[in-house]
């Protein structure tokens, strides 16, 4: 037997949903979140473009950037410690 979802519930998934997506970068032309490990084009303007639409573009002067996992400059690093 499954239980339905109750509307309060169906509320809070579509909430963090949304929550989740709007810190996402995503390409201007497709709207597509590019992947880790994903090369994007950045623009001075802001405009980004991921790998699969950038040869449909006329513009030139982009970065290239490479996609990072989203805890990158947040692991835990060994610090050594110097007996004083």
């Amino acid at each position: 037997m499954r239980r339905r979802r109750t509307d309060l519930g169906q509320h809070f998934v579509r909430k963090s949903v949304v929550a989740l997506s709007d810190d996402r970068d995503r390409c201007a032309t497709c709207g597509r979140t590019p992947l880790t490990g994903e090369r994007v084009h950045r623009y001075d303007d802001g405009l980004l473009l991921c790998e699969l639409c950038r040869p449909l573009e006329r513009v030139s002067d982009a970065r290239v950037e490479v996609v990072r996992h989203c805890e990158h400059g947040h692991a835990v690093r060994a610090v050594q410690r110097v007996a004083a």
